[in-house]
């Protein structure tokens, strides 16, 4: 008997793609200290960030500190929870998957965007190929792909297909999927926030009204595929079943992992908000002192203290046809 299970063990392993330690019950311990070598994934980070520092050093000291900051924590994010106890376990239990990709579709991308990767690109490109990238990037094409409605798929549509579809099993064992889905969800959060926040050069800018809009049906269908996940069916069962002899059972375990999307996803968004109307103050200030600006230019400069009583009875707003009467001064008797 012994002989035989010796046989099977080995097929096991090679059709689940899973070492050992995933099977090893999880706890504190194991959680400061299990880890899972991931080299493309470390390689591709360390790049992007490589290129993210070289392009502040040849940009110089104009750059703000906190763009630097949110870029490099989102890169963090992601090796948070490929390299660590998150990207051991996301193979065995449900929640963990749930938590991982909720960091690589909502987490990480937002803090990519708020580093303004495009803007820092821009200014370091020539001034020839920075017209063309413009031409570009406000083309009637990518207007189109970027229509709020079209671009709100990108939020939405990747959760649903990862745990809705065969291809949650499928990542779950074939370590290629798995790495192709987790880059799909990081880029398609990054395509979101990039056109929401518009830290960045955009395609579009639509009022950041808009954004709150879309965030509030984004918020129903998250709890659409939270509900659907806490009350419908289990998934993957075929994958799940038998996987380990700890932990909760697949419909606790699908729970929590329901209440990690549903709840996770609003706290990021209720962030991502809090972003999206720190922009909305900029963009206000920054039109208040254009306004500013506009009204000094078409004020007449003052010629010396002679000329002062002969600007205050041709005030601009005085002689201009549209709102003169507003400020018709008072006849003397």
């Amino acid at each position: 008997m012994q002989a035989r299970l010796v046989r099977v063990s080995p097929r096991v392993h090679h059709f689940r793609v899973m070492p050992a330690a995933e099977h090893a019950h999880l706890d504190l311990t194991r959680a400061l200290s299990a880890w899972r070598p991931e080299p493309v994934v470390v390689v591709l980070v360390c790049a992007v960030g490589a290129a993210y520092w070289l392009g502040l050093r040849r940009l110089g000291g104009r750059w703000p500190v906190s763009r630097t900051v949110s870029f490099f924590a989102g890169l963090g994010c992601v090796l948070l929870v490929t390299v660590t106890w998150v990207g051991v376990y996301a193979g065995t239990l449900f929640w963990v998957r749930a938590l991982q990709n909720l960091v690589l579709l909502m987490v990480a991308p937002l803090l990519l965007a708020l580093g303004a990767p495009l803007t820092l690109l821009r200014d370091l490109l020539p001034e020839p190929t920075r017209a063309r990238g413009s031409r570009l990037l406000h083309s009637a094409a990518l207007r189109a792909l970027t229509f709020p409605p079209l671009i709100a798929v990108l939020l939405v549509a990747p959760l649903y297909l990862v745990y809705l579809t065969p291809l949650n099993e499928a990542a779950q064992r074939h370590g290629p999927v798995a790495f192709a889905a987790g880059l799909g969800l990081v880029a398609a959060g990054f395509g979101y926030f990039w056109t929401r926040l518009r830290i960045d050069p955009t395609p579009r800018s639509d009022p950041h009204l808009v954004t709150v809009a879309m965030s509030i049906a984004e918020v129903v269908l998250d709890g659409a595929l939270g509900l659907r996940l806490w009350l419908g069916p289990t998934v993957a069962t075929g994958y799940y079943a038998g996987l380990r002899s700890w932990g909760p059972d697949l419909r606790l375990d699908q729970t929590i992992g329901a209440g990690v999307l549903w709840f996770g996803g609003d706290l990021a968004g209720l962030v991502f908000l809090a972003a999206v109307a720190r922009r909305m103050v900029h963009d206000e200030e920054e039109q208040a002192q254009h306004i500013d600006a506009v009204l000094d230019a078409a004020s007449p400069p003052a010629a010396g203290p002679e000329a002062a009583p002969e600007q205050a009875e041709s005030l601009w707003w005085e002689t201009d046809p549209q709102i003169a009467h507003r400020f018709r001064r008072p006849e003397s008797s």
